[in-house]
């Protein structure tokens, strides 16, 4: 019971062939998660432009275009 199987280290050597193995899967996969952080950032940072910008008084110029 204590001892492994040949089916146990067959699904070990697989999944470290899935993890470690190829053109840099795990740098991929990292590489991803933090592009998706960063436009999530930026997703969040563009939500508070618009509260920003409205608070902003406009110059001169632009009051008076604006009343038409």
């Amino acid at each position: 019971m204590g001892a492994l199987s040949i089916w146990h280290i067959l699904l070990i050597v697989v999944v470290a062939a899935l993890l470690f193995g190829g053109r840099g899967k795990i740098s991929g996969l990292m590489g991803d998660t933090a592009k998706g952080i960063r436009a999530f950032r930026e997703g969040l940072k563009g939500e508070d432009a618009p509260e920003e910008t409205a608070a902003k008084p406009l110059p001169k110029d632009e009051k008076d275009s604006a009343r038409g």
